[in-house]
């Protein structure tokens, strides 16, 4: 037992003594001076929604907006006009035929709940695809910034993901980026 607690005892004295040799020898070889860098920060919805294109694109986006909300208007006047000829009628109807009606207006419903299921699937796709050029186009200017200004890496701040930046290490970068893209 002694020379299991003895041998514990110098074990750990070993691996104490190159653990600190080793911390040593790191920071001996480590560069006393620091190299300082500088970030750019900059919001993307703000310098995104600042780019002429984007003002095309959502009165775009709003047109079609438009177009879909008035074919689900009128598909849903079309259904509320047979639902109530339906409420009127169903006292008079036969047995087959009253079945036949509610399966028609279940059948009307779902295919309106489609459409407007579907109708926004495509309008998000729609801005989507009218989005991409310009946030390629910002991509790339937020690229050309940093490596204009010799930043390390640029922060993009919405949402506050970003709670606390050091004015005097970072650089808002936001007029430079809406400038580029322009």
């Amino acid at each position: 037992m002694k020379k299991l607690i003895f041998a514990s005892l110098l074990f750990l004295g070993t691996l104490s003594s190159s653990a600190q040799n080793a911390a040593q020898t790191a920071s001996a070889s480590a560069p006393t001076s620091t190299v300082a860098f500088k970030f750019g920060y900059f919001s993307y919805k703000d310098v995104l929604e600042s780019a002429p294109d984007y003002a095309i694109i959502r009165r775009n986006i709003a047109n079609l907006r438009g177009k879909y909300e008035a074919e689900m208007k009128r598909v849903t006047d079309e259904f509320n006009v047979k639902y109530e000829a339906f409420l009127d009628g169903q006292k008079d109807f036969a047995p087959s035929i009253r079945e036949k009606r509610q399966a028609e207006l279940q059948d009307l419903m779902e295919k309106n709940l489609a459409f407007k299921q579907d109708s926004e699937r495509l309008l998000r796709q729609a801005e989507e695809d009218a989005l991409a050029p310009l946030r390629a186009r910002l991509a790339v200017a937020i690229r050309k910034v940093g490596d204009a200004k010799g930043l390390a890496f640029i922060l993009n701040i919405d949402n506050n993901t970003v709670p606390y930046l050091h004015p005097q290490m970072g650089e808002n970068v936001s007029a430079a980026i809406s400038a580029e893209l322009k």
